[in-house]
């Protein structure tokens, strides 16, 4: 016959303690209804307030974008122009940011981009407003036809305030991107 210990007592008080714990905590599992609902009006405030600067930045990604692919083809033109040592032209195709490379006078395509890739909705405007593309001698020196190309969005999709404008400036130096609304000459965004 077996003894009993104090010790065996608080053993048996103990583990009969932690089940108890053990299925009340089992039944209290999950969330109640009002937890519930507390959480969803947090996240719907919560989107609420997100959703007009999530598209803010949707359309000043695709002016970014349009107007990084545009200098990418203009700088593909005058690598080349100077690789080839011929005259390679770059021209816009359409009205949403598409271009192609091509030998000059209308030669065999080198690269081409549509304006759907990755920027759709963006306007275009040329300096000057009637030129479409600009060549590249072999020495990489463009004919200035076309001196600058603005990127921005219609007023529709984003308002002027809120819109980064860029434009691409073609020149003897090169092709730069700036930003037009910077006003601070020792800025080197400025254009």
């Amino acid at each position: 016959m077996r003894v009993a210990r104090p010790a065996d007592g608080v053993l048996a008080m103990k583990s009969k303690s932690f089940l108890v714990n053990a299925r009340r905590c089992a039944l209290e599992r999950g969330f109640s209804l009002v937890e519930l609902m507390v959480t969803v009006a947090v996240l719907s405030l919560l989107m609420t307030l997100a959703v007009p600067s999530f598209n803010e930045w949707i359309q000043n990604g695709r002016i970014r974008t349009a107007a990084e692919s545009i200098q990418n083809g203009l700088q593909v033109a005058r690598a080349e122009a100077v690789r080839r040592n011929a005259r390679v032209e770059f021209a816009l195709v359409g009205t949403g940011g598409g271009w192609v490379v091509r030998f000059a006078g209308g030669g065999a395509t080198i690269q081409a981009r549509s304006g759907s890739e990755g920027a759709g909705g963006v306007v275009l405007s040329t300096v000057p407003e009637d030129a479409t593309s600009v060549a590249f001698d072999g020495l990489g020196r463009s004919d200035n036809t076309l001196t600058a190309i603005n990127v921005d969005v219609p007023t529709s999709a984003l308002p002027a305030a809120q819109s980064r404008d860029l434009r691409i400036t073609i020149g003897t130096g090169g092709v730069r991107m700036c930003d037009p609304n910077v006003s601070d000459s020792r800025d080197p965004r400025k254009c």
